[in-house]
């Protein structure tokens, strides 16, 4: 067994109730599924495992040289936290790697040099995860009793002058396996990465957002 230093896993299952077979969709000439697997590649990362259940993105996956790691039926669900994916890949591979890399499919579209400013920033502090976010321009408010109620605002509050708040983009996540192996997908010493890109809002479940992909991945594809 090798002690190794970084792993890309891309959890992909084949079920997708709002917008079928979604990670085997093509957004320009490649799957979603490919977007990812070739965005590692080209980030320098030659270990990429795909865990999946369906055959077609096996298939694809293949296609481009990578490691298919068969996705248990339990872990195949609508409710199947995506930890218990990672931490049975990590579980079950021949090889230790010291860090997990997630890139999931449904985020295809990454700012070119993401991944490697992320591990440089990784590499050079000794963070136990890392993840993406980007900052929030909305001016959002709850619901009581049918009255709407400002949350993050005042009514009349220009959208520049907002308290900074932030979202999970979920374009990638990096943490140690040893926290992986806790059942965790971030650790207490966890940083976090701004990322501004236009890619940032796409995260593909329905129709309108590769719709929306489309339209990005069209407008910056030659950059």
């Amino acid at each position: 067994m090798k002690n190794k230093k970084n792993i890309v896993i891309i959890p992909a299952r084949g079920g997708s109730k709002r917008l079928p077979n979604k990670n085997i969709k093509l957004l320009g000439n490649k799957s979603l599924i490919a977007h990812s697997i070739e965005y590692a590649q080209n980030s320098g990362i030659n270990d990429i495992v795909v865990s999946t259940d369906d055959e077609h993105i096996k298939i694809i996956a293949h296609k481009y040289g990578v490691f298919v790691q068969n996705r248990p039926k339990h872990l195949a669900t609508d409710i199947s936290p995506t930890i218990d994916t990672l931490k049975y890949v990590i579980e079950n591979l021949e090889d230790n790697y010291e860090n997990v890399i997630l890139l999931q499919p449904t985020n295809p579209l990454r700012p070119k040099n993401l991944l490697v400013d992320a591990l440089r920033l990784f590499d050079q502090n000794d963070y136990d995860s890392l993840m993406a976010v980007t900052r929030n321009h909305q001016k959002f408010g709850k619901i009581i009793d049918n009255k709407f109620v400002p949350y993050n605002y005042e009514i009349g509050q220009r959208s520049q002058d907002l308290e900074p708040l932030y979202f999970e983009n979920g374009l990638l996540y990096i943490t140690k396996s040893t926290i992986i192996e806790q059942g965790k997908i971030l650790g207490e010493n966890n940083f976090t990465m701004i990322t501004n890109h236009s890619f940032s809002s796409i995260d593909i479940d329905t129709q309108e957002d590769f719709d929306l992909a489309v339209y990005y991945y069209n407008k910056y594809k030659n950059e």
